[in-house]
């Protein structure tokens, strides 16, 4: 009798991962897209039992029991599969039964990719009322004692001996400039909360071509900036200045991560738009959708922050406000779009998707 490793080895070929038990529930083999979805290696697999997977098995432990019993030939179904210190797997879950009793059972797990979007996008959706919240009593806070702040150097201006005059002006003048700029950040805090008001046709890659001089007139050495446009996009109505601040926001948070291969002149930043068509975002159906990614080869988001990098405040460099990217997603918002982002160490990618028409 050949070995179950011997005789289920053609599903490595497979996409989904699959994993074949005995009577028992002990896992005999499982294919390579098993170990990547179980972020498990083969040889830690087959030392675990069925039981041993999954925080929340017992459903499907349940149906393996059905399958051990032939009760059916296969069962299909939805499940979240919760795991220790991991994320939950949202899986369709196929168990069939097998005319073998030394392999009765095999189970073929597929991630319910679309599920793991919405999810994905109703945690963004809630993280972005709540900063704005935030954001919105912080600039107000702010904003109140300001307007105290610069009357009161105004008034000390004026009653400034004459023959000192032009030496000590000089300080009244830094804290007049100063609240002025402090003003000018409230302001920003609180306009993204208001409605695009500059309504009109956008075309996306004059958008990100007024970045990437931008970006070259700052960082002109050791960094290369790449386009890869799909010039068929067509224009939609939008803010032009909020849509250059938000690629802005991302792409000049991305070249100060990329310090130390601008160093050794081998930083890559990338702007690649695309078409992506029969999409939903924030539950909406869309026919097309821009697909804007700024990419850059930088040493990637740090892990203790990843999941909370929109989040007001947050910021992973010294000395950053973290409001960058929480202006990015309220902007991006407001055109009706979403924000996400993947980062692993030489690699990071925002991606933003904004409905055409």
């Amino acid at each position: 009798m050949k070995t179950p490793l011997t005789s289920f080895a053609g599903l490595d070929l497979l996409t989904s991962a699959v994993i074949v038990l005995d009577a028992e529930g002990s896992i005999l083999f499982a294919n390579a897209s098993a170990e990547n979805l179980l972020d498990s290696s083969f040889k830690s697999l087959t030392n675990l039992k069925l039981t041993d997977l999954f925080l929340n098995g017992e459903e499907l432990i349940e149906v393996f029991h059905q399958a051990v019993a032939h009760q059916f030939a296969d069962k299909r179904q939805d499940l979240t599969l919760e795991r220790a210190g991991r994320e939950a797997l949202h899986v369709h879950s196929i168990v069939t039964a097998l005319d073998n009793p030394d392999t009765p059972v095999l189970i073929e797990l597929r991630e319910n990719v679309q599920q793991l979007k919405l999810d994905r996008e109703e945690r963004m959706l809630d993280q972005s009322k709540a900063n704005k919240e935030l954001i919105r009593n912080l600039a107000h806070e702010i904003k109140n004692p300001l307007g105290g702040i610069r009357g009161a150097a105004q008034l000390l201006e004026l009653e400034l001996p004459e023959r000192h005059l032009r030496e000590l002006r000089e300080y009244t003048q830094v804290i007049i400039k100063e609240a002025d700029r402090l003003q000018t950040l409230v302001d920003r805090l609180l306009a993204p909360h208001r409605l695009p008001h500059i309504v009109g046709d956008v075309n996306i890659h004059e958008v990100c071509e007024r970045v990437r001089s931008l970006i070259v007139a700052e960082f002109p050495q050791g960094l290369t900036i790449k386009r890869d446009y799909d010039l068929s996009i067509p224009e939609f109505r939008g803010d032009k200045e909020q849509l250059i601040q938000t690629v802005l926001n991302i792409a000049h948070n991305a070249a100060q991560a990329l310090h130390e291969r601008i160093r050794q002149g081998d930083a890559v930043l990338t702007f690649k738009s695309r078409v992506v068509r029969q999409i939903t975002l924030a539950k909406v159906r869309y026919r097309l959708a821009l697909d804007l990614h700024i990419i850059d080869n930088g040493p990637g988001i740090p892990p203790e922050i990843r999941n909370r990098i929109f989040y007001p405040l947050v910021s992973g460099k010294e000395g950053g406000s973290g409001l960058g990217l929480t202006l990015a997603q309220t902007f991006v918002e407001q055109h009706l779009g979403v924000i996400e982002c993947e980062s692993r160490p030489g690699y990071t990618d925002f991606r933003i998707l904004i409905p055409l028409p």
